[in-house]
């Protein structure tokens, strides 16, 4: 691209000789503690639980010694449709994040309103979160496909960013499908489980 810029300037005469040297890329990081805004923490949670999000179980397959990994996940988002890109947060004090990033691969499991229970199992620390629960393999990155969850999202990690407490991750999607249509989804709002009225 610069290499035409260039060239279209020299076939017009202009002056090209001296380089403009680029500026440097600002390093991404999280928040120093002098930048903080004066927010309170319980306020800032308060008034956020006010927006309804859907609930997912993001999973991914064994690992060398390990089963496989799986958390309780409401800040799954759609990125991009060209490429087809998802995004999801999680915190960096997560335990379970790093046996997903190892692994490289992920599968977003949608889940259905009936699947409050299943997804309190996956929202707890140090359990095995997969005893009793059904699931098979998805399609391309092998990782756990959770039985009854309405929709499934098959994805590679693209790439993660920083965002302050929390990491940004963006997935690929491989391979995608909905099991049940007209299933009504599990909503979370104002820190409890609801269901969506036609």
């Amino acid at each position: 691209m610069a290499a035409t810029a260039v060239r279209y300037l020299r076939s017009v005469g202009a002056f090209t000789t001296a380089p403009v040297e680029a500026l440097p890329r600002p390093q991404l990081r999280a928040v120093g503690d002098d930048e903080r805004a004066p927010l309170d923490r319980g306020e800032f949670r308060r008034v956020l639980g006010n927006f309804a999000t859907g609930v997912t179980v993001i999973t991914s397959p064994a690992g060398e010694g390990d089963g496989p990994a799986g958390f309780a996940c409401q800040s799954f988002a759609s990125l991009s449709l060209d490429p087809p890109l998802v995004s999801f947060m999680v915190a960096r004090t997560s335990t379970t994040w790093p046996r997903i990033a190892r692994a490289g691969v992920f599968c977003v499991n949608i889940l259905g309103a009936d699947q409050g229970d299943l997804c309190r199992g996956f929202a707890v620390s140090g359990a095995d979160k997969f005893a009793g629960v059904v699931y098979d393999a998805a399609p391309v990155s092998g990782s756990p496909r959770l039985a009854g969850a309405p929709a499934w999202v098959d994805c590679t990690i693209q790439a993660v960013h920083p965002g302050g407490d929390h990491l940004i991750v963006v997935g690929r999607v491989d391979a995608l499908g909905a099991t049940e249509e007209d299933a009504d989804p599990l909503l979370f709002h104002r820190g409890t489980f609801g269901r969506f009225t036609r």
